[in-house]
């Protein structure tokens, strides 16, 4: 059974004027058809979208929930002839923005700093793997990815890879109250080392340098999430090798310090965009933003 959008639009027409006449005055059709087609509204979704209270009509749970979708469906049909006739929306403007779950946080919300104070637009952030995250940017349900890996494009896959940003490595850990300096890479065959999982590109450089110079190292944890990451430095004995703007705010605060900057091992940060006709221009502008920092 299919959802009749006329018979929507006049259930929508009533719920916000409160009254079938008004509705019927409004959208210059008689009462009883307006009533007819709402009722035969509530016979398609099962469950009735109205009671009578002291002769006003009572939105219904089921109601409720129907007007929640039914705001939403009309006011995405007004942005899409807003958008296909290029004239400037007088609703809020959405960026769906989704982001590879091991991602830094901090980068994401500076990512998204142009936006946060702007009343126009309306922000949705979502996480999750990358096969998932580019699922829903095929599908329109999100307008662009960041990840910290450029997506392989080929024939069927009309993705952009934007590098926005390359970020410092570092080896960190907790102020000590030895005043001896750590010598990398020396020192990791003895100090407990808290590492980025191994599909990390970060992890792969820096394991790569200690077999080159015959290291074996003492891991304390190896962690895919870079939120855990940061917790994990502050609260073991050990280094943790991670992009400094994850842990900008502990270095600042002095919480954490950094021990040796590791200059051969960059973390790459990228907005990953569709080939859309019609693409969000919110994205454009955050990446030309950022791109020139």
């Amino acid at each position: 059974m299919f959802l009749n959008y006329h018979h929507l639009r006049y259930f929508w027409a009533i719920a916000h004027e409160g009254s079938l006449t008004k509705a019927a005055e409004n959208m210059n059709v008689a009462q009883s058809a307006l009533s007819i087609q709402l009722r035969h509204l509530e016979e398609t979704l099962g469950h009735p979208l109205f009671v009578r209270k002291n002769r006003q009509l009572v939105l219904t749970e089921a109601g409720q929930m129907a007007l929640q979708y039914a705001d939403s469906i009309f006011r995405t049909g007004e942005e899409l002839v807003d958008t296909l006739q290029h004239r400037s929306r007088k609703t809020r403007q959405v960026l769906r923005v989704g982001a590879v779950a091991t991602l830094s946080r901090n980068f994401q919300w500076e990512f998204v700093k142009p936006l946060r104070s702007r009343r126009d637009v309306e922000l949705v952030l979502r996480s999750g793997g990358v096969r998932d995250l580019i699922t829903q940017l095929r599908n329109h349900e999100v307008d662009v990815v960041l990840s910290n890996q450029a997506l392989r494009r080929d024939a069927e896959t009309r993705h952009y890879s934007h590098l926005l940003a390359e970020q410092e490595v570092s080896l960190v850990a907790r102020p000590a109250k030895s005043k001896k300096k750590f010598h990398f890479p020396e020192d990791c065959r003895t100090t407990p080392m808290i590492l980025p999982s191994l599909e990390s590109d970060i992890r792969a450089g820096f394991d790569l340098i200690l077999d080159q110079a015959g290291i074996r190292p003492v891991i304390a944890a190896e962690v895919d999430d870079m939120a855990m990451l940061r917790v994990l430095a502050l609260r073991l004995r050990g280094v943790a090798l991670v992009p400094k703007v994850v842990v900008q705010d502990e270095l600042r605060a002095g919480l954490l310090v950094e021990c040796y900057r590791v200059p051969s091992i960059k973390e790459r940060f990228y907005a990953i965009t569709p080939s859309r006709t019609f693409p969000n221009p919110l994205v454009k502008e955050l990446v030309l933003k950022y791109a020139k920092g």
